[in-house]
């Protein structure tokens, strides 16, 4: 056995996830993660409390990949809805990619974070605040006339889901997907605009 004083919460999860690669999140264990690792379970148990937070760490830390990276878009320089669309075609092409890229690692992941409602909820809640941001900044700016970005954060989310949402995994071969994206964007976007007085 290795030494388990050496063992760090992100060692386990990097050895979580290859774990999940090679038998998938309904028969990964926590024993398959401690062998792996060449601990003992108890040491795994020492630095996630379950099976469960073991799993819910693994999910946030997967979907955290797709949301940090948008921060920089939604909290940037720029007219918003530039960095409207900039932030809707990087959540779309990063989706896309990585299901691309490494489809069994992708669907592993998607059923893993189906199973962490908790995580799952967090990452939309992140995502849907960082549109509303961007709108805030629209409002702010005169570009954009709406009464609650916050709503519309969530609304813009939503009304996305088609291009970014991996239940819709099936549409994202589809040629013209891009599109139709942008069409989406483009009625999203003037939807959002100020509007003069008649």
């Amino acid at each position: 056995m290795s030494d388990a004083t050496a063992l760090t919460a992100d060692r386990i999860l990097d050895t979580a996830e290859e774990v999940l690669r090679r038998y998938g999140p309904a028969k990964a264990t926590v024993l398959d993660v401690a062998r792996a690792l060449g601990v003992s379970h108890g040491s795994v148990y020492r630095h996630f409390a379950s099976k469960t937070a073991l799993r819910d760490a693994v999910a946030e830390r997967w979907l955290a990949r797709v949301s940090t990276p948008l921060i920089e878009v939604a909290t940037g320089p720029g007219p918003a809805p530039r960095r409207l669309r900039r932030w809707l075609a990087e959540l779309s092409g990063t989706k896309r990619r990585m299901a691309r890229e490494d489809p069994e690692l992708f669907d592993n992941f998607h059923q893993l974070a189906t199973l962490s409602e908790g995580a799952v909820a967090t990452h939309l809640e992140v995502l849907a605040g960082q549109l509303s941001l961007i709108v805030a900044d629209g409002v702010t700016a005169g570009e954009f006339a709406v009464p609650d970005p916050a709503v519309t954060g969530r609304a813009l989310l939503q009304a996305t889901a088609r291009f970014h949402h991996p239940a819709h995994r099936a549409d994202w071969n589809e040629p013209g997907l891009d599109d139709d994206m942008e069409a989406v964007v483009a009625l999203l976007i003037d939807g959002l605009r100020t509007r003069p007085a008649t």
